[in-house]
């Protein structure tokens, strides 16, 4: 197994690579969309089902489906040979950045049941604040991987 993870690593960490942006993509523009909806729609009204409905597909067809592949391909590059040792820092830091990276797509998740529930009670200050948790788990990872520290 570990002949062939060596032998597929370019592309494994190119669909990594790839996976992580579209993550990200989704991860940043999702709670602008609350933002938006918290701020801007009334309850029950045709743009109030219009911004469920963005924010279910982009959650679902897009965001989930790019944070498996990004676990997936994750595990896969940390099994291959030769790629992460232990005994340093920068995988541990790596892995905490992923973790908390991964509670944050969750927590939208669930504010998206909010929003479907009519029971939304964040105003779109604290879904501005929180776009900016992602940017902290972003740089650690980013400089984790890159620096290595």
């Amino acid at each position: 197994m570990s002949d062939f993870l060596a032998s597929v690593y370019p592309w494994t960490k190119a669909l990594h690579v790839i996976a992580v942006i579209t993550w990200m993509a989704g991860i940043f523009y999702l709670p602008r969309l609350y933002v938006y909806h918290a701020e801007e729609v009334e309850k029950g009204s045709a743009t109030d089902l219009l911004f469920q409905k963005m924010e279910r597909r982009l959650l679902r067809a897009i965001m989930n489906p790019a944070m498996i592949a990004v676990w997936i391909l994750g595990l896969a590059l940390v099994f291959t040979p030769g790629i992460v040792s232990w005994s340093e820092v920068w995988p541990w830091t790596k892995a905490a950045g992923v973790l908390g990276m991964s509670w944050f797509h969750h927590w939208l998740g669930y504010r998206r049941k909010d929003f479907l529930a009519g029971n939304n009670v964040r105003s779109g200050r604290t879904y501005r604040v929180m776009n900016e948790v992602p940017t902290v788990f972003l740089v650690l990872i980013i400089l984790s991987v890159i620096v290595k520290f």
